[in-house]
């Protein structure tokens, strides 16, 4: 970790590389009036969308940003490990089969809509309600982008299997609403340059309070959506593997805002891409769809508001991914997982995500490695 100080706090910064738009945006959040003590950029930091991705901001005054906490609010993993320590490329092969038939991927949904207890306490703000029966179609299913659905060799010799997703389009609507909102009361109230894309609004004021609501309700969405999406792949995974049964679960969101104390103030955390680690508690850093993930143990470190990276990080953009790889490239980044090989778009393939054994190196002090996983098989959203 180093320190630089561009703005009116420091930033401390775990990457080892990080391009001009996100070491930008990372300035931008320091110098906004109401952060406290100093901005957090993982190893896997990259530009988004006003705040980099792999962004930890914390804020006083009551103040929230949608923006910080990003348009998949919730987005999180699944980790099942199982009692098994073997499975044959045949068996990989006949569970993605029908793990396509029976999980939607990409833009598609549930033809029916599916059951959630959750869907009788919704908040009864708007948004919420104009998406209830899309979301009622869209729980269980995955999504596309880097969301996938994985079968991986742990190195403690269990087959893991692992569920990458979040809020789907109803995370996304919620998000654009009060980000509209906060753009709009900034333009009266001029708390923050609009340049910066960080327009806020305020826990104290009905806005702010119905947006931390909605986010809520996005984060218990999301985690319903992985229950349903790794319950059905674990079933189809323990109806071919002998000794499928799942021993242990762990679960993790990387993409919220949360009221904590931080070096003894009441702050409200923004993990942008970055998941919490306190001390002993247990979590999952993804590599790309090609290369290894960790199950790891977090250190505590107070100097990231408790937090580490959510994954490897982009090493370019989507659209410069597809500028720049090729089929074959893609294609031979993947060899010996088996997947659907890719065709006309390569933003998810490997190289266009940092090295993750570098990313696990840069953050030595915020998480301990417990388990190494290694990708089998791979259902890409």
């Amino acid at each position: 970790m180093y320190i630089i100080q561009p703005g009116r706090i420091p930033l401390k910064i775990w990457a080892r590389t990080l391009e001009p738009g996100a070491l930008q945006q990372a300035h931008n959040l320091s110098n906004l009036s109401f952060a406290f003590s100093h901005i957090a950029l993982m190893p896997d930091a990259h530009e988004g969308y006003g705040m980099p991705i792999g962004g930890v901001l914390a804020t006083v005054g009551g103040f929230i940003i949608p923006n910080a906490v990003g348009v998949d609010i919730g987005c999180g993993v699944v980790a099942l490990r199982t009692e098994a320590t073997a499975v044959s490329t045949e068996q990989l092969r006949q569970i993605l089969d029908k793990a396509r038939e029976v999980i939607p991927v990409g833009f598609k949904h549930h033809t029916r809509p599916q059951p959630w207890e959750g869907f009788s306490t919704a908040p009864p703000l708007p948004v919420i309600r104009r998406e209830m029966d899309s979301a009622r179609r869209q729980l269980g299913t995955l999504g596309g982008g880097n969301h996938f659905c994985s079968i991986e060799k742990g190195s403690d010799g269990h087959i893991w299997l692992l569920v990458h997703s979040g809020s789907r389009n109803i995370g996304l609507k919620v998000a654009s609403y009060y980000n509209n909102l906060a753009k709009a009361a900034n333009k009266v109230k001029k708390i923050v340059p609009p340049e910066y894309d960080l327009a806020p609004l305020n826990l104290q004021e009905e806005s702010g309070e119905d947006y931390f609501t909605a986010m809520q309700f996005c984060l218990d969405f999301a985690r319903a959506n992985r229950e349903l999406l790794s319950r059905r792949f674990s079933e189809l995974f323990a109806a071919v593997v002998s000794g499928g049964t799942v021993l242990e679960r762990l679960e993790i969101h990387h993409n919220y805002a949360a009221k904590e104390e931080h070096f003894g103030k009441e702050v409200v955390v923004h993990r942008k891409g970055a998941i919490c680690a306190r001390a002993g508690e247990r979590g999952v850093i993804p590599g790309s769809m090609g290369t290894p993930s960790y199950i790891v143990e977090g250190l505590g470190n107070e100097e990231s508001f408790f937090s580490a990276s959510h994954g490897a990080g982009r090493t370019m953009s989507r659209q410069e991914a597809n500028r720049v790889i090729t089929e074959e490239m893609a294609n031979a980044a993947m060899q010996g997982i088996i997947y659907s090989p890719w065709k006309g778009d390569y933003a998810e393939a490997p190289m266009a995500y940092k090295d993750i054994e570098e990313v696990m190196d840069c953050q030595r002090d915020l998480v301990r490695p417990l388990v190494k996983l290694t990708p089998l098989a791979v259902l890409k959203g």
